[in-house]
């Protein structure tokens, strides 16, 4: 019900009526005035009413006398009645029927009330009334009213204050409020009134209405009032605080600032009074730093402490002021925001740093108001950087936070559970707080970083800033600050910004890309690069506060809602900045969500790099720098996975926690729906990501997805099951995320690319030099996003392909093995896949694709090429026929294979190779078939698998079967080919450039394959050789129809003789060292246990079968114009070979020396004297190859052979062979013959050679075998010379024949040649050293006369030999055992091999006897006489008969004695008969030496000599005596004299009576030759008694001889006796015995021969020595010694023949 109508006037009426009525009871006894104005004022009422219509408003005319009453009543100051006073005046209020006048009076009233301390509240009511009822209430009266409440307000009691501060600030607003309905009223009316001048006159306020004015005056004064100035207008004020007058001009400037911005007076009080107001207030909390100064007395100005009452309401005034009146106060803002950023700092007291950050939340929930910072602040020149500060401001808040712990929270309330990674487990497991915060289950969302725990408060709803401690208006105290509430409002501002930057600053982009879509590239607008001007500079401006903090807080989080909330933040951060294109700031972001996702100071370069450029931006707040905090190391975290982490060095493991993992999935997602704006960040992601997948154990399976896999090694990863249902998610993620590369544009997947390429390049570098499981995710992801984009595969196929080839160079074999998975995997998909045009019509892009497959190989690890391998081998099943092209690339990397790659991954590489041999000859182009006789030669040449090799020369043998199949076919493509290269050729002015060139091009094809085998030939390993050599020689002779003529010449010169070459220098340094085992547990005969002997098998294969080429294919051979070059080269072949250190190939090379031996003459045939030469040579060559070529088709090859030479018979470069041989074949026949005795020869003198005498080892001693064989060439070789052969060539072979005798053998291998000691065999060389000298003697026999004067030099050469029964020959300075003395079984082991000369002696007897026979047949002969062989016999074998005993065998001193015989027997009488010609006076001197010393040898014999060897070895020295008494003596008148003296010496000596007379004690055993001492002695008798003899002087020597031998027995006789008489007893010493049975045998023997002697003969001097010797005999009867006595007897029983009566003197003459 309205106050106007009717029944409420009605109402008003009976009520006022009412209270007077009830006034005036009241008033009756004290107040009898008060009593009559009531009463007049019932009537005044009444008449009132009874004479207006408008009631109202003739009551509001007469208020003043309606209220007087009441006024009055008032004035009684008795409570009851002022109660009712004020309760009537407030009715008439609320009805608006009170004037001016009463209205003032009213408030006069009041005063005095109030003065009077009475009914205060009722006051404060009514003046509210008054006021808000109406508006008549303006100037002085409504000051005082204001006044009037303002009093109120200090008084004592607590309601009244309240009750009139909530009354003043109601009285202010209706100020303000009418204000604005006066502007309301008049708006549109007049202008507004001029714009205020800039003076400082404060009353000059006639131009404002009167609200208006009366606003402006309150206004003027409450700011006078807050500064402790006097009121201009509020008079009468007693007293004011700060706090409530702040509280007033918040409110004033909050809810009306309209006011301020539409009256300009209203502006300039704004920022001449209020501003520099605020500042002034502020100054106390500016200087006053904590701890500083605590205002003590000692200070001489003491600070004024902040004052948290002013200071809270103080900067709710500052908010407002920037809300409402940014663009006014644009300069003072940016004092008071410079103040707001001053208060967060760390020395200011905590309640003030929570209010400001109060404030400073309130500013973050405005984007718009920010962006105006931004623009006029930072992006003006010379203007503090605002919008910069604050958001520093921000985050070096949250970090003083956790680096000072408040002083209401010291860190000890949560200890931190001690080390890092190993009690994070535990500490997470007890969640945070555990160590007595809250203890209990539920976990309080918290920040915790190195041991300050922060509890997150939940402040506000997002979006708003609802303060708490800015609303403490009643606080006095600065109220205590829960913990963590000032870090839960700046975490709130931070995010609060961020979302609504990104928000505006989205929304206009978005809004901008419509536009331009609709103007669809029409012209811009040209306001858009400011706009984006702002956008930058508002990110560039805010990145680094921002990210500090947020990293810092992300690190510190501990609820999972806070960390989504700051990872959210950071991702719209990162992809606004990516929009914008602001690199530095999106790296930053993008690297702070990465270093979030991985565990803590894990070091990743990527990542720290870009840290490192962030930190050396720090950037300054209130002179304080702010580093960008490192992650703690504390992590009060749900551990989710415990993994390796990818570093180069083996660490520990990490824990990732849930924090983790949670970041990880942020990555994701940025990177899944930004991909396009991350640019180069994608390398962050990318590293990062990688290192997550490595932790938590992410394996790359097919097509490179990640699995969930197991660690390779190290302790491997721990999973919870919270993340292994998570980790399928992420792999999924993972996937999607390369897969939607598909729709990337160009340049972002060449970015994509890149960077997976580059942290590739960094997992590389990681992974060098240690075998740990290196990081495949960017190989695999490399992998991944090549085959979803394989439609526009050739963009990317080049930087894509290089850096996996990169990769598989790595030395980490995990690394490697998926950079070829990746590498190979391409190229099958790239291959397969249906490109438009098809591949077999873009054969560039099939060469792309198959180039990197090529460049595989290249790596030289083993692995890299079986996966290439493994492709190829699928390439050519799946793509095989249709290669084309590609036939060369695909060959190229099939036989791309070295040795240092496994024998699997040759194995692999083979089985290809095969496949292409068996099923792709015929597809391919028939040039490519050199390159797979090349590629099969070099599977030959690999050493890694030696069966390989083998089968490889097999295939070799298949390939040349199959040129040889389809020869023609090959040739005409060949042909055409080649047709074409030399049209090219000569177009470029070059000359063709093909190996063999000048052949045809079939015949090169053969050539490469001859090449290929030879190089094979003389590979290291002995079986290959010997396999390659048995295929090429087997092809050169199955297949060598089909060459044309001069091939041959190629063929001879450039394959056999350069193979022969090859093998000769690898032979001759080849190793010597010993082989162990032929891999594996194979055993090596000993014959091939060193490279050496194996080498030499190689040789003697190839020598072989080049000697039978030759051999065989003499005709073509012959027809070529250098063959005796050649034949000369075979020559130095075999004489090298023979000559070469190495028995079995010096062996091998006599042996094919003999086999080109056997080659026979062609042309000279006896009986036909001019053949048709047709006849002799018309033998097709294919026969002469028949026994080699066995199994081939003869008739087809020859066929062929036909056809391909008819080919080019007729082209210019080849004359057509000629099937004549050319005239003089025979006189080069014996040219060659000749050439092959000078090699002969030279092979010999080498290999007899003795050693120098300097070598201390000789080098190499020639085998027995080998020398036999040399030897036993010389026949067959003689059979061809013989007709030119000289006495220089025999000199010649002298030599040759000496030297092999003369060489030893080695220790070890005597018991295999010498026969053993006791056995009399000559070794099979000695005898081919015989018979070569038997051809020759018999060739002398049945040869001209001319040839007889070699018969002296036969001899001679064999009484050489026969020396060597007594003196072995020497070889060199070389010591050799004596056979003799060579124990065969117990040749040392480790003493230098020694050297055993042969057993000689039965050479040396053989070549005796053959001297014998020969003398036999010889003597006659005129050179034998001339030359003196007879007298060299002697010579000769003067050294056995005079060594005797000492000679090495037994046998030769009595062969030598019976050949003396029988050679004397046929000489002797030829010597007599050639007596006077004189030639032979040198021989008899020779012949009495050597009976002189056969006789009387210096040797002893042995000890063990029977009595019947004795007897027997007599018997011989007595056949020599009696051959001189029946040869010699009887002849003596033709024989020189000297000799026979000589002789008769001899005799004499031998004879008994010249035994020695002094014995030692070593003779005396000597058995004495009793036997040949009679003979000698007889022999001499005979001869000095047979006749008178022929000069005296004969006859004296045996004449004195005699008489000195009979007064030596007298002497010894006669001493004897003394002796033993003197002796007595004793026995006489055995010496003497010895000597007087001499003496008694000696003159027995006497007697014999002086009774078979003439008497005549005797000498009479003689007989009287003999008879005077009887007496002494007879007086030695008495001796004791029985030998004595028995010689005794044997001397005294001939003198009995002498006893016979005397007879007449005259009778026994002088004579």
């Amino acid at each position: 019900m309205s106050t106007s109508s009717p029944e409420a006037v009605k109402k008003l009426l009976e009520n006022m009526q009412t209270d007077l009525r009830s006034l005036s009871m009241e008033c009756k006894k004290k107040f009898p005035p008060v009593k009559e104005a009531a009463e007049s004022g019932i009537v005044k009422i009444k008449t009132i009413a009874a004479r207006n219509t408008d009631i109202l408003a003739a009551l509001k005319e007469n208020s003043s006398e309606v209220v007087q009453p009441f006024l009055m009543g008032c004035g009684t100051k008795e409570p009851k009645i002022t109660q009712l006073c004020l309760a009537a005046i407030q009715r008439l209020m609320s009805h608006e029927v009170v004037s001016e006048a009463a209205a003032g009076n009213i408030i006069n009233m009041l005063w005095q009330l109030m003065e009077n301390g009475l009914e205060e509240l009722k006051l404060l009511q009514t003046v509210l009334v008054l006021l808000t009822t109406n508006t008549v209430v303006h100037d002085e009266v409504l000051s005082k009213a204001i006044v009037l409440c303002f009093r109120l307000h200090f008084t004592k009691d607590n309601i009244t204050n309240n009750t009139a501060a909530a009354t003043v600030r109601q009285v202010v607003t209706v100020v303000f409020e009418r204000m604005v309905a006066e502007d309301e009223c008049f708006k549109g009316m007049a202008d507004e009134p001029p714009p205020v001048q800039g003076n400082s006159n404060r009353r000059s306020v006639s131009t404002l209405r009167p609200s208006a004015k009366d606003a402006y005056m309150l206004f003027q004064d409450l700011c006078q009032l807050v500064n402790a100035d006097a009121p201009y207008w509020l008079v009468g004020m007693t007293e004011m605080t700060r706090t409530f007058g702040l509280e007033l001009l918040e409110s004033v400037l909050n809810d009306f600032p309209g006011v301020f911005l539409q009256h300009q007076e209203f502006s300039f009080l704004l920022k001449e009074r209020v501003c520099p107001l605020v500042i002034k207030l502020f100054s106390p909390n500016i200087k006053f730093r904590q701890g500083s100064s605590g205002g003590s007395a000692a200070s001489p100005a003491p600070v004024e402490k902040p004052y948290f009452p002013i200071c809270m309401r103080l900067l709710r005034v500052v908010s407002v002021l920037i809300k409402h009146f940014y663009s006014l106060l644009v300069t003072e803002c940016e004092i008071f925001l410079s103040l707001l950023v001053k208060f967060l700092d760390g020395e200011k007291p905590q309640w003030l740093r929570a209010v400001a950050v109060e404030s400073v939340h309130r500013l973050c929930v405005q984007p718009h108001l920010l962006r105006s910072f931004c623009q006029s602040y930072d992006m003006k020149q010379h203007s503090t950087k605002v919008f910069r500060d604050i958001v520093n401001a921000l985050g070096s808040f949250i970090q003083s936070l956790f680096i000072v712990p408040s002083a209401g929270n010291p860190a000890s309330i949560n200890p931190p559970t001690g080390g890092s990674g190993s009690t994070a487990q535990t500490a997470a497991q007890g969640g945070p707080g555990s160590a007595g915060v809250s203890g209990g289950l539920t976990t309080q969302a918290a920040f915790e970083y190195r041991g300050t725990w922060i509890p997150l408060v939940t402040v506000n709803v997002q979006g708003s800033a609802k303060a708490t401690y800015l609303e403490m208006l009643d606080k006095v105290e600065p109220p205590s600050i829960p913990e963590g509430y000032a870090m839960s409002v700046a975490f709130s501002a931070l995010l609060d910004l961020v979302r609504g930057i990104t928000c505006m600053i989205e929304r206009e982009l978005a809004a901008e890309e419509e536009a331009a879509a609709l103007r669809d590239g029409s012209l811009d607008t040209p306001q858009e690069p400011l706009v984006h001007q702002v956008w930058e500079e508002m990110v560039n401006a805010c990145w680094c506060g921002l990210l500090a903090a947020l990293s810092l807080l992300l690190d510190a989080s501990t609820d999972e809602t806070a960390t989504e909330n700051i990872l959210k933040a950071e991702l719209t951060m990162a992809s606004l900045c990516g929009r914008l294109g602001l690199v530095t700031p999106r790296d930053a972001f993008i690297t702070a969500i990465c270093k979030a996702s991985l565990p803590p100071h894990y070091a990743l370069t990527v990542l720290s790099s870009n840290a490192a450029n962030l930190s050396n931006k720090s950037y300054s707040i209130q002179g304080q720098s702010v580093q960008i905090i490192s992650p703690s190391s504390e992590s009060h975290q749900q551990v989710v996975a415990v993994g390796q982490p990818l570093t180069v060095q083996p660490q520990g493991t990490v824990v990732l926690t849930a924090k983790n993992i949670q970041c990880m999935r942020t990555l994701l997602n940025l990177s899944h729906c930004h991909g396009a704006v991350l640019g180069t960040s994608w390398q962050l992601v990318l590293a990062t990501l990688q290192h997550l997948v490595w932790i938590l154990g992410l394996k790359p399976g097919v097509g490179g997805v990640l699995k969930p896999g197991r660690a390779v090694e190290g302790p491997s990863t721990v999973l919870t099951t919270a993340v292994m249902t998570d980790l399928p998610v992420i792999a999924n993620i993972l996937s999607r995320l390369f897969e939607s590369s598909q729709y990337l544009d160009d340049v972002s997947l060449h970015h994509l690319i890149n960077a997976l390429c580059s942290l590739s390049m960094e997992a590389m570098e990681m992974a060098y030099g240690n075998n740990k499981e290196p990081s495949l995710f960017a190989v695999a992801k490399l992998l991944e996003t090549g085959l979803v984009n394989m439609d526009r595969i050739e963009i990317l196929w080049r930087p894509l392909t290089a850096h996996l080839l990169e990769v598989c160079q790595h030395p980490n074999a995990r690394m490697r093995e998926w950079g070829a998975e990746a590498v190979t995997s391409l190229i099958k998909a790239g291959l397969s896949y249906k490109h438009e045009p098809p591949l077999s019509q873009n054969q560039r892009l099939q060469l792309l694709l198959l180039n990197p497959l090529k460049e595989l190989s290249n790596v030289l690890h083993a692995d890299i090429r079986h996966k290439q391998l493994e492709c190829v081998l699928q390439i050519l099943q799946s793509q095989g026929d249709s290669l084309g092209p590609g036939w060369p690339l695909v060959l190229g990397v099939i036989g791309a294979i070295r040795n240092d790659q496994g024998e699997s991954l040759i194995r692999t590489a083979f089985q290809c190779l095969q496949l292409v041999v068996t099923d792709f000859l015929p597809t391919m182009p028939c040039t490519c078939l050199q390159i797979v006789v090349d590629v099969a030669g070099s599977f030959g040449l690999q050493n890694q698998e030696l069966n390989i090799s083998l089968t490889s020369i097999g295939l070799l043998w298949n390939i040349s079967d199959y040129f040889f199949q389809r020869g023609e076919a090959i040739t005409e493509e060949l042909e055409q080919e080649e047709a074409l290269l030399q049209k090219q050729a000569q177009e470029k002015g070059e000359p063709l450039n093909r190996p063999f060139h000048p052949a045809p091009p079939f015949d090169c094809l053969w050539l490469c394959l001859y090449a290929k085998l030879g190089e094979l030939c003389v590979d290291p390993r002995p079986a290959v050789r010997k396999s390659a050599g048995q295929t090429l020689f087997s092809t050169v002779n199955a297949h060598g129809t089909l060459l044309q003529q001069p091939t041959w010449h190629i063929v001879v010169w450039k394959v056999l003789f350069h193979l022969l070459d090859c093998v000769r220098k690898s032979s001759t340094t080849a190793d010597k060292e010993k082989i162990e085992s032929g891999g594996g547990n194979i055993l090596i005969h000993h014959s091939r246990d060193t490279a050496e002997k194996q080498w030499a098998e190689t040789w003697v294969l190839t020598l072989a079968g080049v000697a039978r080429i030759f051999n065989t294919r003499r005709y073509p051979l012959q027809q070529l114009g250098d063959f005796f070059k050649a034949w000369e080269v075979l020559l130095d072949h075999i004489q090298s070979a023979a000559l070469s250190k190495n028995n079995e190939v010096s062996l091998a090379a006599l042996k094919s020396f003999q086999e080109i031996l056997q080659i026979v003459t062609p042309v000279k045939d006896a009986d036909s004297v001019k053949p048709d030469p047709l006849a002799a040579m018309g033998v097709p060559p294919v026969l002469v190859d028949g026994p080699l070529g066995a199994g081939r088709p003869l008739q087809r090859s020859d066929s062929l052979a036909e056809r391909l030479a008819q080919r080019y018979m007729n082209s210019a470069q080849f004359a057509a062979p000629t099937p004549l041989p050319p005239p003089g074949e025979e006189l080069d026949d014996s040219a060659l013959w000749w050439s092959a005795w000078n090699t002969w020869y030279r092979t010999g003198t080498e290999c007899t050679r003795p050693p120098p005498p300097g070598a201390d080892k000789p080098s190499f001693i020639p085998s027995q075998p080998f020398l036999t064989a040399l030897v036993q060439i010389f026949p067959a070789l003689y059979a061809h010379v013989k007709g030119g052969f000289s006495m220089e060539d025999l000199r010649k072979l002298g030599v040759i024949l000496h030297g092999a005798v003369s060489v030893p053998i080695s220790s070890d291998a005597s018991p295999f040649i010498l026969p053993s000691y006791t056995e009399a065999v000559l070794t099979s060389m000695q005898e081919a050293v015989l018979t070569a000298l038997d051809v020759l003697q018999k060739a002398i026999c049945v040869g001209p006369e001319t040839l007889q004067v070699m018969y002296p030099a036969i001899f001679e050469q064999l009484l050489l030999f026969v020396e060597f029964s007594c003196k072995p020959p020497q070889y060199g300075k070389l010591e050799t055992k004596h056979v003799a003395n060579a124990k065969y079984n117990q040749i040392q082991l480790f003493a230098p091999a020694e050297w055993v000369a042969l057993n000689y002696v039965p050479f040396a007897e053989r070549s005796l006897e053959v001297v014998v026979d020969l003398y036999q047949k010889t003597a006659c002969h005129k050179a034998v006489i001339n030359e003196k062989v007879l007298q060299n016999i002697i010579k000769t074998l003067r050294m056995p008969l005079g060594l005797k005993y000492s000679c090495p065998a037994e046998s030769t001193w009595k062969l030598a004695v019976s050949s003396l015989l029988k050679v004397l027997s046929i000489g002797l009488p030829v010597a007599r008969q050639h007596a006077s010609s004189g030639k032979f006076d040198t021989m008899w001197p020779e012949l009495a030496c050597a009976f002189e010393d056969f006789l009387f040898t210096k040797s002893t014999p042995p000890d063990n000599l029977s009595i019947q060897e004795f007897q027997k070895n007599e018997a011989i020295d007595v056949e020599v005596v009696q051959l001189i008494s029946t040869e010699i003596l009887p002849f003596a008148n033709f024989i020189p004299k000297d000799f026979v003296g000589q002789i008769m010496a001899m005799l004499n000596k031998g004879s008994i009576h010249s035994q020695s007379s002094s014995f030692t004690e070593a003779e005396i055993d000597i058995r004495m030759r009793e036997d040949f001492s009679k003979v000698c002695f007889e022999t001499l008798l005979q001869f000095s008694f047979s006749n008178k003899a022929s000069t005296p002087q004969e006859g004296y020597i045996s004449r004195m001889a005699l008489s000195v031998l009979l007064q030596r027995a007298q002497d010894v006789l006669r001493r004897y006796v003394e002796d033993e008489r003197l002796s007595g007893r004793c026995p006489l010493p055995r010496q003497q015995v010895t000597e007087i049975i001499f003496v008694l045998k000696a003159v027995s023997t006497l007697m014999d021969s002086l009774k078979k002697t003439q008497p005549e003969n005797v000498d009479g001097n003689t007989w009287a020595q003999v008879i005077a010797l009887y007496p002494t005999l007879v007086e030695c009867i008495t001796c004791s010694s029985s030998e004595v006595s028995s010689a005794l007897k044997e001397a005294l029983g001939p003198f009995k023949d002498f006893m016979q009566p005397p007879v007449s003197k005259v009778q026994n003459g002088e004579s």
